[in-house]
């Protein structure tokens, strides 16, 4: 077996997953670190030899872990990592933050970031992802980011390192996102809690949110968001062109597309992470016979196949 570097922290062999993940699947990852703080995840890169693969994860809200786990140290951070300073326009957040808490920790200063109020997930993943609704994205409030390389050094990234497109961004494999600052617009404490109550009020209406399920399955065809407005165009949304398909409610094993809205994949009850994907790929097939549309996956799915012997 691999010899591991001391922590600080906690490092632990062969760690099930699947009470990680939101979809609650998913094998085992053949150690999972939670690093004490900044020194000691960049000590522990450092020191970590080149052929362990890395895997950072967030609060699992945007995962599929297959049955068969991860070949990786999975990097989760926790306290230590999830702090928000606010200085005037200037909101900086650790990567564990969850996104919700800083749109209402911004809200309670008179800024601005209300868009990450029904994002699930945290900031180390709405980084990675470019996350956004309602017309707005990661992209368009950083000013910059701090990593550690695998190598184990901290370094600042720039929007235009981080190449932001559509649900995408950037970094270099086994790279660490831990902090974020952004420029946030100002505005009135009650407006802005006012509207993240009524975005609220539209997601719970609109979204199977006490289904298990990891967001949104499928990115909107041809990069169209979700923005939300009154005026906004459904033609070409991911879930109009699976409903257009039949598929609202497409069952395989304990994985359905949820009835109330069916770009969300849910759990429901006792599914395999084999379970999710394949409707998934299922769905994907169909709608290309249907509309002749290549859906593409938002859920992030990683880790091999099968249960592990």
């Amino acid at each position: 077996m691999t010899q591991m570097p001391d922590v600080r922290g906690r490092l632990t062999p062969n760690r099930a997953l699947s009470d990680l993940t939101w979809l609650r699947v998913g094998g085992p990852a053949d150690w999972f670190f939670q690093p004490a703080d900044l020194d000691d995840l960049r000590q522990f890169l450092a020191a970590l030899p080149g052929e362990v693969a890395v895997f950072p994860m967030g609060v699992g809200s945007n995962l599929i872990v297959r049955d068969g786990g991860l070949r990786a140290v999975v990097i989760r951070l926790g306290r230590g990592f999830n702090g928000i300073e606010i200085d005037d326009a200037r909101v900086t957040a650790g990567a564990a933050a969850l996104d919700a808490h800083v749109a209402r920790k911004a809200a309670d200063a008179g800024r601005d970031l209300t868009f990450l109020r029904t994002i699930p997930g945290s900031i180390g993943g709405a980084l990675r992802m470019n996350a956004g609704c309602y017309g707005s994205y990661i992209a368009d409030v950083l000013v910059e980011a701090q990593a550690v390389t695998r190598s184990g050094e901290v370094t600042t990234l720039t929007p235009e390192d981080l190449d932001f497109a559509y649900r995408h961004s950037a970094l270099p494999d086994g790279w660490v996102l831990t902090a974020a600052t952004f420029d946030a617009p100002a505005g009135d404490p009650g407006a802005l809690h006012a509207r993240m109550d009524e975005q609220l009020a539209k997601r719970d209406a609109t979204q199977p949110t006490k289904d298990r399920s990891a967001g949104s399955t499928f990115r909107n065809p041809a990069g169209f968001s979700s923005t939300g407005r009154t005026d906004d165009v459904h033609d070409l949304k991911a879930w109009k062109v699976i409903d257009d398909a039949g598929l609202r409610g497409a069952r395989q094993g304990g994985a359905q597309m949820s009835e109330k809205h069916p770009n969300f994949l849910i759990n429901t009850g006792d599914a395999t992470a084999a379970d999710l994907e394949g409707l998934g790929e299922a769905v994907r097939k169909k709608v290309y016979a249907q509309s002749g549309i290549t859906l593409e996956w938002e859920i992030m799915r990683v880790g091999e196949a099968g249960p592990v012997d």
